[in-house]
């Protein structure tokens, strides 16, 4: 009997550097399933990839970027909204994304997020929250539940955490959801709707960390932290962000929770300023082997 060879290809991987795998997250870590479902859903829209930028910070989210075969940058600790204002501004061709964690943006970056939103800037923000500094030991963030268990707060934490779709919807953002890593499909439908849309566009996923912050906090393994995910979750689109606040052994509100329309910066300020603006001169045609224009 003959045996015949199939060749299966998962068309994500053409979005994967395969040079740079397997990655480095922790077994059980909910990021990995947070990228397929990006990839899933960027594979589905008519953009052109050449044009289409992913920004992160530090932190174990701050790899995604690396892993991505798209143009990439691994940016300073808080400094990747900033870093993708430049882009979008100089460049305002380009689909920019922003993809990182709670402690990056909202702890260490916070200041940044706060005004990206405020300022409507055109850039979409992933944000995965796994409610700790994971990558450089388990310490406490802005994010840490109140009376959680980390390295820096082994009585349990003292302060309040942030909630962080309050946070960018109170600042004005054009559009706030929140899934977590087991709602892979509900993920990847509202990241296809939020790639379409203009303005700031912030989306977090609760994701767990087995490593530091599920044992600290005797929570159990990601097995555990999925059927809590799946337990506890309450879809509510269109909730009042102040109603979404995230309370130990309380219901989980996920959902799309604001979707308004409002002028980005990038047209507000083409708006004022009228004949005085002037577009970016057009880029220089890049050869893809030699990563550098015609002229060099």
């Amino acid at each position: 009997m003959s045996t015949t060879e199939l060749e299966v290809h998962n068309p994500v991987e053409d979005l994967l550097r395969q040079d740079r795998l397997p990655t480095i997250w922790c077994p059980g870590c909910g990021i990995g399933t947070t990228v397929n479902s990006f990839a899933h859903a960027l594979l589905k829209q008519d953009i052109d990839l050449k044009k289409t930028v992913i920004v992160s910070g530090i932190g174990c989210s701050g790899r995604v970027s690396g892993y991505m075969n798209l143009d990439s940058f691994h940016t300073t600790h808080g400094r990747a909204i900033p870093f993708a204002t430049g882009l979008k501004l100089a460049n305002p061709e380009l689909n920019v994304i922003v993809y990182s964690g709670d402690g990056d943006l909202a702890s260490i970056g916070g200041n940044h997020l706060i005004h990206a939103a405020r300022r409507n800037i055109d850039i979409l923000v992933v944000c995965i929250n796994n409610m700790i500094y994971a990558m450089t030991g388990g310490q406490a963030a802005a994010t840490t539940p109140s009376s959680a268990l980390s390295t820096t707060t082994p009585y349990g934490a003292f302060e309040p955490e942030l909630n962080l779709v309050q946070l960018v919807d109170a600042a004005g953002a054009s559009f706030v959801a929140r899934w977590t890593a087991y709602h892979v499909v509900q993920l990847e439908r509202t990241i296809e709707k939020a790639l379409k849309k203009k303005g700031f566009r912030f989306i977090e996923v609760l994701s767990p960390c087995p490593t530091y912050f599920q044992r600290k906090n005797n929570m159990g393994d990601a097995l555990q932290a999925m059927l809590d995910y799946k337990k506890r979750s309450k879809i509510k689109h269109g909730c009042p962000t102040w109603e979404t606040a995230l309370t130990p052994g309380g219901d989980i509100i996920v959902g799309e929770f604001v979707d308004r329309e409002r002028e980005d910066y990038l047209t507000r300020m083409r708006k004022q300023l009228g004949p005085h603006y002037s577009e970016f001169p057009p880029q220089l045609e890049e050869h893809e082997s030699e990563g550098c224009s015609k002229e060099c």
